[in-house]
């Protein structure tokens, strides 16, 4: 007998419905078509000693298993389930009524246990689009799934619960999405910025870089406390909107990062990772293209300490996601799309030794040392981060003394206004969310200068040799400085602080 059921098929962070088709025939071959990879292929044993443990097994017929649409590369043991569902289907064990209005998923252990898969919110997503009714899938992912609007997701432990169901000998309830009882924890970050002493130029720039979702970088000697304040970015990010949170945990599913249980990713990511990743791990990519940490932090912070001891190729396969907030994997016979709408923070030494323009300790490095450590990092690259900021050891005073510094949540609460204004400001334009996602050609709507700004822009592109792209990000960084103070013109202040974060633009640094 033919049966039909209903899976999914993941490409990028969009899924598309896969038909499995399983017809019984006379003879004594198991065979599954549709480009299937070696996980499925081997999908056959999962499922025989599967069913077996249900006093089942699969049939010694001719077996064959059809996955439409046969040009798309299917993968991951996820097909266990509705493979199974649909053998026994087809040998008249289930009821294939109603099936149809049924997707499917789920991995097989040998004892029938259902594992957890990944990209689960996305094929959800699609299902309700292509009108499914219900989601049958491993009780893990069953939080995931039911974000989900008017599809109804039923959630298992065991082989035997399915099949029980599929005959209609339990009742099984959906799972119903309770934000209060899935969302436990608290928005604000733990580690705050009252525990940071001084700084108070370093905390403004990373006030006006979560305002604006602007790229940082900090150059300071060792001991400044530049990682230490890039740990507490997050918690003056403004709370995610409910489409980055579908989008970050889209991704988080598809590359199997979230955590037991979860329902959705509620936190802004902050992605740290080591000096020695390479640049399939930070672009993503692979035989099948997974998210890389560009990809994972989306919406939230990527954090590179060191800049300058990663690898120059690694670095420069940042430049184009860095602009275009997307990266596109291509591969011989497809390509996937990531979004990759991070916020870059950065942090290095200003040399080899570390104590390059250091108040009190010597700098020991031998001439020329300085600019051949900084040309580690390219022109094109710096020139996408549109703040620089030195970070000067703290006093002794400051260190000891015991004037206590700003919270986190009273400079999240200037963020969050300044973040409203920019909401309203651009709520007819698709995509775009904050100043730093404008285009050159919303500047001129947006950004307008008046003579004595325009005259002070020009005077610091002659003498600091910027170019196109850094004229167009000190504008935008203005435009953040001014919502900051609640200003709806740009003004000369606003335009010389900006162009004052441009530490390494300057003619003198390094020489």
């Amino acid at each position: 007998m033919l049966v039909k059921i209903f899976g999914g098929a993941v490409n990028g962070i969009e899924a598309l419905t896969v038909t499995i088709e399983v017809n019984i025939l006379s003879g004594a071959k198991f065979i599954i078509v549709g480009l299937p990879d070696n996980t499925i292929r081997e999908s056959q044993q999962r499922i025989d000693s599967a069913l077996r443990v249900i006093h089942s097994r699969i049939p010694g017929k001719r077996i064959i298993i059809n996955m439409a649409p046969a040009d798309v590369k299917k993968e991951g043991s996820s097909y266990d389930l509705p493979l199974a569902v649909g053998i026994m289907a087809s040998n008249e064990e289930l009821p294939f009524e109603g099936l149809e209005d049924y997707v499917i998923m789920g991995e097989l252990s040998l004892d029938g246990t259902l594992l957890p898969v990944k990209g689960v919110l996305p094929i959800a997503i699609n299902a309700s689009q292509e009108g499914f009714k219900r989601f049958i899938l491993p009780k893990e992912n069953a939080n995931e799934a039911a974000v989900v609007e008017n599809l109804k997701v039923f959630g298992f432990s065991h082989l035997s619960e399915v099949v029980d169901f599929l005959r209609k000998r339990i009742d099984v309830k959906p799972t119903v999405f309770k934000s209060d009882e899935n969302y436990p924890l608290s928005h604000f970050s733990k580690l705050d910025f009252k525990d940071v002493k001084g700084q108070e130029n370093v905390k403004r720039a990373m006030e006006i870089a979560a305002a604006g979702s602007h790229n940082l970088l900090m150059v300071g000697s060792p001991g400044s406390g530049k990682t230490m304040m890039a740990q507490r970015l997050s918690g003056i990010l403004p709370p995610m909107t409910i489409e980055e949170s579908l989008e970050t945990t889209k991704i988080h599913s598809v590359a199997g990062k979230l955590l037991k249980n979860t329902a959705l990713v509620i936190e802004r990511p902050f992605r740290s990772p080591h000096h020695t990743i390479s640049d399939i791990a930070l672009i993503g990519g692979g035989t099948f293209p997974r998210p890389g940490e560009i990809s994972l932090a989306c919406n939230g912070v990527l954090f590179l300490d060191e800049l300058p001891e990663f690898k120059r190729s690694v670095l420069e396969v940042m430049r184009q996601p860095l602009e275009d907030r997307r990266i596109t994997i291509s591969r011989s016979k497809f390509s996937v799309d990531y979004p990759a709408n991070f916020m870059l923070v950065a942090s290095m030494n200003p040399c080899p030794c570390g104590y390059y323009n250091h108040p009190t300790k010597e700098c020991t490095c031998p001439p020329g040392s300085v600019l051949k450590y900084m040309s580690r990092i390219s022109g094109p690259l710096l020139d996408r981060i549109d703040m620089h900021i030195e970070v000067v050891p703290v006093e002794m005073e400051k260190i000891t003394g015991l004037v206590e510094s700003e919270k986190s949540e009273d400079i999240r609460k200037r963020v969050i206004s300044a973040r409203n204004i920019q909401t309203e400001r651009f709520k007819r334009l698709s995509g775009i969310h904050c100043n730093a996602q404008m285009e050159s050609s919303h500047l001129k709507e947006f950004c307008q200068l008046n003579k004595e700004c325009l005259n002070m822009l020009k005077i610091a592109m002659q003498k600091f040799g910027l170019s196109a792209r850094a004229y167009d990000r000190i504008i935008k960084l203005s435009r953040t400085i001014a919502d900051l103070a609640g200003e709806k013109e740009i003004t000369i202040k606003h335009i010389a602080e900006a162009i004052h974060y441009r530490t390494l633009d300057k003619e003198n640094w390094g020489h």
